[in-house]
């Protein structure tokens, strides 16, 4: 792959649904991501227990993989495209709307967010783009095709890679070197993004687009820190309660994994 070519995850699509998705650290994420949007969108997205949604959203997942989060947003009522470059994660997604039993409110798009508006998919009520900027050559250009597709008053759900969990995580567990070289880039075939990003970088390229910034929050805190790896699943319960009490919090907001950043467009 080109050091300037945005990642195509057709060779990693099976691993990322079983290091991530399919434990705790995907819990953990999903609760953060949950949690922020019902705190801001819950009238609009999640109806009341037993209830339909009146008025559904029509939502887009920009890059979005498997589906792992919009794809519950379809059971809910709500109408979702689901867009991402790689053949081989709209596999698993079919699977997963297959599942959920949600196909016929699922659109899956082959194809590179950049190039959605010239396929005349925009006027979205919500765009998801989550762990996906990290991967992408041109990350600003990327941010403001994601707002050009929504509508005015639209909300967007931004996460991405921290670079701060990296030069923490080298730290622990004394690889020096690393850290003096800035050598944060993972190696072929790693899950390791090829740009992992700075808070101060993303926001100011946010900043200068018409979005009013709601809340941030840290994805995985401290569950990536914890040395022993038999030890991660420890307590989950406990593990999750922290993980959302301590997600706004400093610092240890900024050494989450993962930041999340949800916005609104400006109604002018």
């Amino acid at each position: 792959m080109s050091a300037h070519q945005d990642r195509n995850f057709d060779d990693l699509a099976h691993r990322f649904k079983r290091n991530v998705y399919d434990r705790l650290k995907g819990d953990i994420r999903l609760a953060v991501l949950e949690r922020d949007l019902k705190e801001f969108l819950a009238a609009k997205l999640y109806p009341e227990a037993g209830a339909e949604v009146t008025k559904p959203l029509r939502i887009l997942d920009a890059g979005g993989g498997q589906g792992q989060f919009s794809l519950p947003l379809a059971q809910l009522g709500h109408t979702v495209v689901l867009c991402d470059i790689s053949a081989e994660m709209l596999k698993l997604a079919q699977a997963n709307a297959e599942c959920l039993g949600v196909t016929e409110r699922v659109q899956l798009h082959h194809g590179a967010i950049q190039q959605l508006r010239n396929d005349e998919l925009e006027g979205f009520d919500l765009v998801l783009c989550h762990a996906v900027l990290e991967w992408v050559a041109e990350p600003r250009q990327l941010l403001a095709e994601l707002v050009a597709l929504l509508k005015p008053g639209g909300y967007m759900s931004l996460t991405w890679y921290n670079v701060n969990s990296i030069i923490m995580k080298n730290l622990l567990r004394t690889n020096f070197n690393k850290v003096i070289d800035e050598d944060y880039q993972g190696y072929r075939g790693s899950l390791t993004p090829t740009w992992p990003r700075r808070h101060e970088e993303v926001t100011g390229w946010l900043q200068e687009l018409p979005l009013e910034l709601l809340c941030e929050s840290g994805i995985r805190c401290f569950h990536d820190y914890i040395l022993e790896p038999g030890h991660r699943g420890n307590e989950p319960g406990k593990q999750l309660t922290l993980e959302l009490r301590l997600s706004r919090q400093e610092p240890w907001r900024s050494l989450g994994r993962y930041l999340h950043a949800l916005s609104r467009k400006s109604l002018a």
